[in-house]
């Protein structure tokens, strides 16, 4: 090896070690594959009409890369190997005009389900979701056709705060009425990018009944009715009001003095010869997932 080769190689895993850890989606990319035959173009976004050059990770690219030509502003990849991964830059001079990244699409063929799980707590604007995928680095996700299409006015939201096994949570906003019937399915795409810009991009559709899941009720007072138990539930304070046409069904775990046996119960009404209780809630009309178990509550009367 050369010694011009060699001061390449050590510049270039220098430059490439320097810009992993990247932890946000660039906002402008370009996604290719390895191997891939057709050319790729990288545009120079700026009102200057002069010559730029191009540099790639701050280095002018044709010290690195014999598969490259220049038509115009634009540079072209004439083809895409795994070392071409990366962030791009046209310049003028001292000036640099424009950065793309150039990133490797996923080959994983995973459902966007084996990453992401939403959850809404009400039928109000708001719902969560929390993405487990541990290899990546940057997660974004949208709401809307502009997402789904990489449209400029899409509005993406970054991750609220990073979960202690690598995950990420997110809050987002829909504009649904939660008075109206749901017609129509909220469309979700997530972005999610690793430390080898590898980019996974996925879209799943999904009506907001679908991830209905209330907090855990509250347990307000447990009344004799001759031989029975009279349990007086609460909705959970973040659940949709008015409560009369957001009903909501509720279930109780109960324990036998007697014997120790559990038993389970739709209606308020349940023995009285029991140590304690639990409640569990669900939307009443789709018959949404249950909520979490209140837990346990001892019975004294």
């Amino acid at each position: 090896m050369t010694t011009l080769s060699v001061w390449i190689f050590g510049l270039l895993c220098t430059s490439l070690t320097g810009a992993h850890g990247l932890n946000y989606i660039p906002e402008k990319f370009v996604v290719a594959n390895t191997g891939d035959q057709n050319e790729v173009t990288l545009t120079c976004d700026t009102a200057f009409s002069g010559n730029v050059t191009w540099k790639f990770e701050n280095v002018l690219v044709e010290e690195f890369f014999d598969s490259v030509r220049t038509e115009g502003q634009n540079l072209i990849l004439t083809e895409v190997d795994s070392p071409m991964f990366g962030n791009y830059s046209c310049w003028n001079k001292e000036e640099m005009l424009s950065l793309t990244y150039l990133l490797q699409e996923a080959e994983d063929e995973e459902e966007l389900d084996s990453f992401l799980t939403c959850r809404a707590k009400s039928y109000d604007c708001k719902f969560s979701c929390t993405w487990t995928g541990g290899e990546y680095k940057a997660v974004r996700l949208g709401l809307g056709p502009d997402c789904y299409k990489g449209g400029k006015s899409c509005r993406w939201v970054s991750s609220s705060h990073q979960l202690p096994d690598g995950g990420f949570q997110f809050e987002l906003s829909h504009s649904l009425s939660p008075y109206a019937e749901e017609s129509n399915m909220l469309e979700l795409t997530a972005e999610a990018m690793n430390d080898n810009f590898v980019i996974l991009r996925r879209t799943k559709r999904f009506y907001l009944r679908n991830i209905v899941q209330p907090d855990s009720p509250q347990i307000v007072r447990c009344q004799e009715v001759e031989q029975d138990l009279n349990v007086t539930i609460d909705p959970p304070s973040s659940w949709s009001t008015p409560y009369s046409f957001f009903s909501l069904e509720h279930e109780i775990e109960y324990v036998l003095k007697d014997d120790g046996k559990t038993g389970r119960s739709l209606s308020a009404l349940i023995p009285k010869s029991i140590s304690m209780l639990r409640v569990r809630s669900r939307d009443s009309l789709v018959l949404s997932t249950w909520s979490q178990w209140t837990p346990w509550k001892n019975v004294t009367y």
